[in-house]
């Protein structure tokens, strides 16, 4: 059995979006039991509507649910171990769940599963994978948002996660990597992604096929598996293709509705446009993944609904399944023990900055 704790307060809407989409997730995986966190007072009345979903989940009280626009200093002050984010997060260090679900505050949360649970011992900093839906099928994309600006070996860090993500939810053993930058040539960029460059080329890793640099354009093309940026670049990315899809889709229904003879040859055309729609919907492909913890923490998008949720706790659902963690500790040591130059070098730079 696989246990998930769930945040029940989280996203825009809360429970009523969270429990419906547990029960999705029941009937598709028969092996999965939750620990559900949140207010007795909304959380009960919900999951009353479905026994089947009752008998596979403990349900755990909490007075306090972190707000969406609350800081992340604040939903610490107030939040930390009674509240529902934090004790979801705090269920995976216990061991008494093996990944945490939430559609809450991502500041609040990454700020909770940072202090509770731990970067890695060779990571500095976590990132926030995201699938990304291509003409090829999905990759990875990180970092997305969980920090801005990163050093070269911050790059190769966010390389060798992605590629433990891929190898996971993707079943690749050697998945293609790509640098994201303004151009494909090796002279190009910025000085900390041309070395996170040549370190990776260098490495020759067995787990991971870096591919070089990638543009803007081959993240939707699937030009490789894996895409590893900064987060402010990476964020910016997610957004904009996530505005783009809502502006053809909304182009699309204007243009099919102008006319007479628009709606009919969509009668004619639905099941083709079902298809696009089913394609260009961010909700499929919902779940933004905190690597480089201790643990597996999922970010459902805020505005998720149930079957978006539902994606997100398979994607937690698949990784854990997966054994993720393994797979990435063992390409940090095979790293690290092929490259033992590299964390020193790492180590002396931190000393600098910090007598500075």
């Amino acid at each position: 059995m696989i246990r998930i704790s769930i945040d029940a307060m989280g996203g825009d809407h809360g429970p009523s979006v969270v429990i419906p989409a547990l029960m999705t997730v029941v009937i598709r995986r028969p092996d999965i039991r939750f620990v559900i966190y949140g207010r007795e007072d909304v959380v009960r009345p919900e999951l009353a509507k479905f026994p089947k979903l009752a008998e596979v989940s403990e349900f755990v009280h909490c007075e306090i649910a972190v707000r969406m626009d609350d800081k992340p200093s604040q939903a610490l002050r107030h939040g930390r171990w009674k509240s529902s984010m934090w004790k979801a997060v705090e269920a995976v260090k216990s061991g008494a769940s093996q990944a945490c679900i939430s559609a809450g505050n991502t500041g609040a949360l990454m700020a909770m599963s940072k202090f509770c649970l731990r970067t890695m011992a060779t990571i500095d900093r976590p990132a926030i994978a995201a699938l990304w839906p291509t003409t090829r099928g999905e990759s990875v994309v990180l970092d997305v948002g969980a920090t801005i600006g990163a050093d070269a070996h911050q790059l190769i860090d966010f390389a060798i996660l992605g590629t433990g993500m891929a190898r996971s939810v993707f079943g690749i053993e050697r998945p293609s990597v790509g640098l994201l930058n303004v151009g494909v040539e090796e002279i190009k960029g910025q000085e900390e992604v041309k070395e996170a460059g040549r370190m990776l080329r260098e490495a020759n890793m067995a787990s991971m096929n870096y591919r070089g640099f990638v543009e803007g354009d081959d993240i939707g093309k699937g030009t490789v598996d894996v895409v590893v940026t900064e987060g402010f670049a990476g964020n910016i990315a997610l957004k904009t293709a996530e505005g783009t899809a809502r502006q053809i889709a909304g182009y699309l229904r204007a243009a099919m509705s102008r006319t007479l003879m628009a709606r009919i040859g969509y009668v004619f055309a639905k099941g083709a446009f079902d298809r696009l729609r089913e394609k260009m919907d961010v909700g499929r492909s919902n779940g933004g993944v905190f690597l480089g913890l201790n643990g597996i923490v999922v970010k459902s998008h805020g505005g998720a609904d149930s079957d978006g949720f539902a994606a997100a706790i398979e994607l937690g659902y698949d990784m854990v399944r997966n054994n993720l963690l393994d797979r990435i500790e063992a390409d940090l040591d095979l790293f690290h023990a092929r490259n033992p130059n590299a964390q020193a070098n790492r180590k002396s730079g931190v000393a600098a900055d910090a007598e500075e």
